[in-house]
């Protein structure tokens, strides 16, 4: 089994209220306010994501009454 090569997140540079972050060959704008308040040019990050459920059905369920409301079945 080979293993999947692994791409470092590197902070470039800050514009702003965004870092922009190196990841491979690629870059994109990430929220400066997300990062920790030491996070500088240069450093590795790294990132632990996970998906709320829970948050994730109370808005499944707001949206879900606002549609309702929108929407009169005739």
């Amino acid at each position: 089994m080979s293993e999947i090569p692994y791409q470092l997140c590197i902070i470039d540079r800050f514009e702003d209220n965004w870092a922009v972050i190196e990841y491979g060959d690629k870059t994109f704008n990430f929220p400066k306010q997300l990062l920790p308040q030491n996070a500088k040019e240069g450093d590795v990050l790294s990132f632990n994501i996970h998906v709320d459920e829970e948050e994730t059905a109370k808005r499944k369920k707001a949206i879900e009454s606002i549609a309702k409301d929108l929407f009169i079945d005739e």
